[in-house]
């Protein structure tokens, strides 16, 4: 019977002391993160909030028009990028597409250019959105993405290039 009320003392000090160390922790991240909010609330952040409001009107009316394989098609002077991995790319990509991975974008804007343009496609959307947001916000105005991406261009029965690895 004492070994059995002694283990239940433990588990009550356990708790307590679990209990603590989590009330410590919340209380130590909790006041950086009031800090935050009350910087964020503040006048002092116009310039980001200015800064914000000026990116998001600045996206393109037509960023999300690109969804049929014939307006992709349809633009002169296109440099079209894949930004999937390698071995995607490899494995079948769009006729003369390039390949920068989404990771190496940013090491990569010699590749890109300004003056013609862009357009941006992986496997689901994902990748080529987070990219033209980033181009975007390094002044790449004349980039789109292509959300019907590798999936839409093989479902209108287009043509894929394997291997070949450009980029």
């Amino acid at each position: 019977m004492e070994k059995l009320s002694l283990t239940a003392k433990k588990r009550k000090q356990i708790l307590r002391l679990g209990l603590l160390t989590f009330l410590i922790t919340f209380l130590i991240f909790l006041t950086p993160l009031n800090a935050l909010a009350v910087s964020f609330n503040s006048q002092n952040n116009e310039n980001l909030f200015q800064g914000i409001d000026e990116f998001l009107t600045s996206i393109p009316k037509n960023y999300y028009t690109l969804m049929k394989v014939d307006d992709l098609k349809n633009i002169r002077n296109l440099v079209l990028i894949d930004v999937r991995e390698p071995s995607e790319y490899y494995a079948g990509h769009i006729p003369h597409a390039i390949n920068i991975p989404l990771p190496t974008l940013t090491q990569n804007l010699a590749q890109i250019p300004q003056e013609k343009p862009v357009v941006l496609y992986c496997s689901s959307g994902y990748r080529s959105a987070m990219g033209v947001m980033t181009l975007h916000l390094l002044g790449y105005d004349n980039v789109r993405g292509f959300p019907p991406s590798i999936a839409g261009w093989k479902t209108a029965g287009e043509p894929i290039e394997i291997g070949n690895v450009r980029g």
